[in-house]
Formats: C-alpha cells, structure tokens, sequence
C-alpha cells in the first residue's frame, strides 16, 4: 500500500528520531521467505515500540521521538500478460491489473500468516517476478503495538499522557481511510497502486474495534461468517458448539465465547487459549466461534437491531477477509400468501438504510451472488427435507427493503408501504441490505435468509405468545440451515466461491 504519512527531510532535521535498527529491502522468488523477512521487520518494529513504552513508562526521558514503521511488500511488472497455472487463472484475485510499480504494508504477520503465504504464492504465480519486502515509511501507532493485555498507559500520569504525542507515533485517521475500497483512491504521480483494499493501520484499528465490539480475539475468527439480529439464534449456536465439542467426530476442534474463553474438543488437541473467564457483561455485538484447525470454521455475532451497528461490525471484519458472510434474522412479510415462519431468500435490495450512501452511492447495483444463493437453498431443502413446489411454498425468492425507521408504519402518509410495493419488496428488516452492500463494498461474499415473524400490513404484528411460539419452531432450523449452507460453501472450495461480481476494472490484487 502506498505509504500515506511520509518522513520528510525537514521533519527529521528538527527532531531526533529514536528508531529500531534499519533492515535493508531485499528480494524473494520464495514466498514463504518473503513472508518471514515481513515477520523480522514487523517484529523488530514492534520490539522496539514495547520496550520503548516500557522505558516511558518508568519515568525515563527517550532520545528522541520514538517511530517505527510498517514492512511492505512491492511488486513491479512491465506486462499487462499472466503466466498463471490452470488454478489460478481461475481465481478472481491474485493479480494486479497492469503493468506498474504495486505496494502495500503489512501487520500482523503472525495473525494473517496463511492468508498473506497465499497471495505472496498468486503474484509470483502469475506474474513470475520478484517480490520485494522491506521497511516502509508508514509509522505503527504505539496504540497498535500493545499485546492485548498490555495497556500499560493505563498507568501514566495525566501530565506524562499528554506528553505522549511529542514523543509517539499515535494513531492518525489520514492513513486508515477507506478510499481503495471505495474507488476513491488516486495514487499521486510517482507512488506505488495498491495491492490490498487496506492499509495496515487500517487493518490494525480494526482489530482493534474486533476485541471492544464482539469481547473476542480476532485471531478467534473464522472464515465463515454468520450475522444474526436476535439473541436466540445465539443461544441455539452456543448449544450447538457446545455440542460439537462433546463429538469425537467432528470437523471443529473448539468453540470461543466472549472473554476468549475457549472449549476444546473432548478428544482434542488440547486448550487453544490461555485461561481466560467470561465477561461480567457482554459486550455490545457478542461473538462466538466454531473453530477448524485451519480457520475455515463458523463465526457468529449477534449484531442488535439497525443498519449502524451492520456497518460498524462489517466494517471491521472485513480485514480480516472473511470468505463468505450471511445474514439470519427476522423480517417483517409484506405479501399476504406469506405464512409467519417462511423464509425469504433475498436477491435483492432496497436500500433504505442510509449508512453507505456516502461510500457506495445508491445507483450501484448490490446483485445477488450464484454460489451463495444456491447454497442456501440447497440447504433450506436438505434441512426441511422438502424439494419442489412444496419447497416453494415455504421459501420465497425475492427483493428485501431494509430501512433505518423500525416504525416506518406509523408515518402518516404511507410513503414507505408505497415505495415497497413498488420495488416489489417482500420481506423488510434493518440489516440486510447493509451487510450485503457492505460485502460488496468490499469483496466479500454475501447472502440473505430471513424468516417471517411478522406481516404489519396484514394484521400480524408481533404479541407475547405468538412470538414465544414462533422463536421454539423456528429458530433451531433457521440456524442449521445456515450453518449448512456455509458448509456447503466451503466443501465447493473457494477458488468458485470469490466472484468477479465484486471485483472492479482496476482492482488490487490481494483477495
């Protein structure tokens, strides 16, 4: 990525930096090599940050200001032309669009160490020229240089906080915005295009908002990705992990509640955390997560009610670059043939949200994806046991509208009810079409089952003891069906799973 914060002549003449021993670019045709210089100068950086905070910390005066920067990882090509192998020519991502000079940081070499091995493996696959990782410009914020229980600003005085600023590199908002993601981005003349939707402060700040949000490491994280708007949904995943955990033959080897408290499989490999204890309370979009020894497991969070928490938390798991995320909840039916209890499988949406008209304005299509869309069905009648017409009668295909008013039906003059009618909407929530515009803003496979717990035009509007009996019959099925469909998703693999859809004329190369 190009770097956003440059070290100037002028600046350094004014102030003594206080810098980790410089490690020189060099060049790999190993990708694994690559990605293990990456490591050495992420963890040099990082070394250098701690202990100077630790010096800060006990009173000592530094001997200068503190910086250490970012690796990064840069690829040059003089050629438009691919020399990909039959699998990955097939793949959607893995190079870049041109010829050109390409750049990005990186962090967290430990946390996406397979994740960065594959596209170091796809640029040299398909283009067949060095990869060059060396030390950027890009200063790492000491905020992100913290293990996760090493606040230890915590304990500074308020006139030594203060001080921080003159002496530390502090997170700066100019660095982490989401402008390639968006379109936006124009590189200036002479720097680098490129390679990721993110910058690493970006990615650090996320992972950062991961733990506050969802009271879990992102580490913990899977690639599969389930959202739902109801706590009751959690409660069944959470019998069902523990469940899982208790079957010597299943595919998970542990299940992660908030606080990081950690259940390994009965035959298993062991804990896979360190003792952690549950949280006296959760935190605001809990997650918890059916862990697979190679991170293709299930996650899910309970994201509440509305469009802005939908935003925030994808936001936020996107850098982790999940392979799919669908969204389970309820929604209200809009067509009277619709029975409380059926499901609605979106393939479309009207975005009535408002949280993304800034970052993908509202003519752009947000389509419905093959894979996804077949995965679900397919799992809806391997669940119900139902094919055919009376698969149909049951599951209905069709436009949802997601609004940010929850009492869009007390407005006086019928404008909303209008405007559904004439999108030909059949199903309504607060989420949906947040989450998949969101998955397209950022190339991550979406999809929508929502199920009727009630129709307000109609007549049926949620009571006590409809609700009651509605959640017993429904939700333990709703939820295995979507955990079927992402099992059914990644036992197709994710080489057919990433679609051009989502990717853009001129698009970074990273997946």
């Amino acid at each position: 990525m190009p770097s956003r914060i440059r070290v100037t002549e002028a600046w350094n003449n004014q102030h003594m930096s206080y810098l980790p021993a410089f490690i020189a670019p060099m060049r790999f045709t190993d990708p694994a090599a690559a990605l293990a210089q990456a490591r050495l100068i992420y963890d040099n950086s990082i070394a250098h940050l701690r202990q100077a905070m630790q010096r800060y910390v006990a009173g000592e005066d530094l001997p200068g200001h503190v910086r250490a920067c970012y690796p990064f990882v840069r690829v040059q090509t003089d050629t438009v032309r691919r020399q990909a192998s039959s699998q990955s020519a097939r793949l959607s991502y893995g190079f870049v669009a041109g010829a050109g000079r390409f750049e990005t940081t990186l962090t967290r070499p430990d946390l996406y160490a397979r994740y960065y091995l594959e596209q170091f493996t796809l640029l040299l696959d398909n283009h067949g020229v060095e990869l060059e990782v060396g030390t950027s410009n890009q200063p790492i914020p000491v905020h992100f240089s913290f293990a996760e229980d090493g606040h230890v600003e915590g304990s500074l005085s308020p006139q030594r906080r203060q001080l921080m600023r003159d002496v530390f590199d502090l997170p700066d908002l100019a660095a982490m915005d989401d402008g390639i993601a968006n379109g936006t981005f124009e590189p200036k003349p002479g720097e680098p295009q490129p390679l990721s939707l993110f910058t690493a402060p970006r990615v650090d700040y996320s992972l950062q908002r991961l733990r506050h949000y969802t009271g879990t490491g992102p580490e913990h994280f899977q690639n599969f990705v389930l959202f739902t708007n109801y706590q009751f949904y959690i409660d069944e995943f959470v019998r069902l992990g523990h469940a899982a955990m208790q079957d010597p033959a299943s595919d998970y080897v542990a299940f992660v509640e908030p606080g990081n408290v950690v259940t390994p499989k009965v035959s298993g490999l062991g804990k896979l955390g360190s003792g952690a204890k549950p949280l006296p309370r959760l935190p605001q979009m809990p997650a918890y997560h059916l862990v697979r020894a190679d991170g293709s497991g299930i996650s899910m969070v309970n994201i509440g009610v509305g469009p802005a928490n939908a935003k925030t938390i994808t936001d936020h798991i996107a850098v982790l670059r999940p392979h799919a995320w669908i969204m389970l909840g309820h929604c209200a039916g809009l067509r009277s043939s619709q029975q409380l209890g059926d499901y609605v499988l979106a393939h479309g949406y009207v975005r009535e949200d408002h949280v993304l008209d800034e970052e993908l304005p509202l003519w752009v299509p947000v389509p419905a994806l093959a894979e996804i869309q077949v995965a679900l069905a397919s799992a809806v009648s391997q669940v119900t046991q139902l094919k055919g017409q009376e698969l149909k009668h049951i599951m209905r295909t069709g436009t949802v509208a997601s609004t940010d008013n929850r009492n869009w039906e007390l407005l006086p003059d019928n404008g909303p009810q209008r405007r559904f009618s004439q999108s030909r909407a059949v199903a309504l929530d607060m989420e949906s079409a947040t989450i998949a515009a969101n998955g397209f803003r950022f190339r991550v496979p979406y999809g929508t089952l929502l199920c009727v717990s009630d129709k307000p035009l109609h007549g049926e509007i949620k009571l006590p003891g409809m609700a009651n009996h509605f959640y017993r019959e429904r939700v333990d099925q709703h939820l295995r069906i979507g955990i079927r469909a992402l099992e059914l998703l990644r036992e197709q693999g994710i080489d057919q799973l990433h679609s051009r859809k989502l990717r853009s004329f001129a698009e970074v190369a990273f997946q």
